[in-house]
């Protein structure tokens, strides 16, 4: 029977935290029963049995955080020991999924994408399998993004149970892990006073760090800005929005007309869309696109799949969807994975410009700033009050080259300034 350890979630996830126990020491466990619920930096998963037994032992309580691979629970069958358990039992024995419910279908993919890692002997038999002839076993998600990335799977190590090959195990296999980032002197803060509130790091602002850090010390940024015209794209906006509430449909954001905007100028330049991969730069026939949401502890970026194949009502209800999630923490893995272009978008905060860092391994990152009434020349050399908002683009200089980048922004601001280009 099982040695519990702790799973690993996500790609960027290296300790969870136990949220809340659903058993107890000495409870009898049947397959399927839901053990715990596991928060991670982008969301919270419940742990779910496949096995049978009595749970003998819990190591990490309620709150408890522990390290991927910690052990943090043990369930025994009758007459075995914990030793045995131990020597005997690979630790790939618990499926997870979203902590809110969701249909059969759904459950059981989620729960093949965020198994934890298998033992030694796994891998290496689902390394060689590939080689004998033998059947890749990976799951389904794992070869739509491997075929959308044109990542070969033979020889790719899964980490799933048996050495499945899951979502997370992909991108490792097409994109070259960053390297350590550079030693240097080391920056620390003023001591607290007295009055001074230390705040405890959560996992979500430890992996933010991480990321950032490792964005700006490893990739060379580059930035590009334009200012478009967003007269056009208010009147539409309204227009539509007028149309919707007569007929009791939600209201359309200028985010989701940007997002469409960003799809079809990221789907007519490929080369943006795209990422470092060490040897070779991988041009991604998909447009992943990766919108960053605000939360309670940082930062979560879910992503639209397939965004170039989205209308606009389409994306506005699905980014709805992932936003609420986001910030509720119920996002399932592979929503907030495999991203290939982000927009961030400060605008509604009263934002005027801004540069984000790149969302590593992606290659390029979109800033969109507030519309702002200024005066500006119409066409008649008039002086006229206009609406005028700033785009800027953060580059991966390895990947995107400045005229590409420039290339990407003319059209952008073209279908922005023509919203009825982007429509159909």
């Amino acid at each position: 029977m099982p040695l519990i350890t702790m799973p690993k979630l996500s790609d960027t996830m290296s300790e969870g935290t136990i949220a809340q126990w659903k058993k107890k020491k000495g409870d009898t466990i049947e397959m399927g029963d839901i053990l715990a619920d596991i928060e991670t930096d982008k969301a919270t998963m419940e742990m779910e049995a496949f096995d049978e037994g009595v749970l003998t032992e819990i190591y990490v309580g309620d709150a408890g955080v522990a390290k991927v691979g910690d052990k943090i629970a043990l369930i025994l069958a009758e007459g075995e020991t914990a030793e045995s358990a131990e020597q005997d039992t690979p630790k790939a024995n618990l499926t997870t999924k979203p902590a809110v419910k969701s249909d059969k279908e759904s459950s059981k993919a989620s729960s093949a994408e965020a198994a934890p890692k298998s033992s030694a002997s796994d891998k290496s038999s689902a390394a060689a399998a590939p080689d004998s002839g033998a059947r890749i076993k990976a799951s389904p998600l794992a070869k739509k993004i491997a075929s959308e990335r044109g990542v070969k799977l033979q020889g790719v190590q899964g980490t799933g149970p048996g050495g499945r090959i899951t979502a997370k195990d992909v991108p490792a296999a097409g994109l070259a892990a960053p390297s350590a980032a550079p030693s240097g002197p080391k920056i620390e803060a003023a001591p607290a006073a007295e009055g001074d509130t230390k705040i405890p790091l959560s996992n979500m602002r430890k992996v933010i760090a991480e990321r950032l850090v490792a964005s700006k010390t490893q990739i060379p940024h580059f930035h590009l800005s334009v200012e478009v015209d967003a007269a056009a794209l208010t009147r539409v906006r309204k227009e539509l929005n007028s149309a919707n509430e007569a007929g009791d449909l939600p209201k359309l954001t200028i985010n989701d007309f940007i997002l469409l905007a960003v799809s079809r100028a990221a789907h007519a330049n490929p080369a943006v869309n795209a990422a470092w991969a060490g040897d070779s730069i991988i041009q991604y026939a998909g447009i992943n696109l990766a919108v960053a949401v605000s939360v309670d502890d940082g930062l979560l970026t879910p992503v639209l799949r397939d965004a170039q194949k989205l209308n606009l009502k389409e994306i506005s209800a699905n980014v709805k969807d992932l936003a609420t999630r986001a910030r509720s923490k119920k996002l399932k893995p592979e929503e907030f994975q495999g991203g290939t272009i982000t927009v961030s978008n400060l605008g509604a905060y009263g934002v005027d410009q801004f540069y984000a860092i790149i969302n590593p391994p992606q290659a390029v990152i979109i800033s969109v700033g507030s519309i702002v009434k200024k005066p500006v020349v119409n066409a008649a050399g008039e002086i006229v009050v206009g609406e005028r908002m700033t785009l800027a683009l953060s580059g991966d200089h390895r990947v995107v080259d400045g005229a590409v980048g420039a290339t990407f922004l003319a059209s952008l601001r073209r279908l922005i300034e023509n919203p009825a280009l982007m429509l159909f």
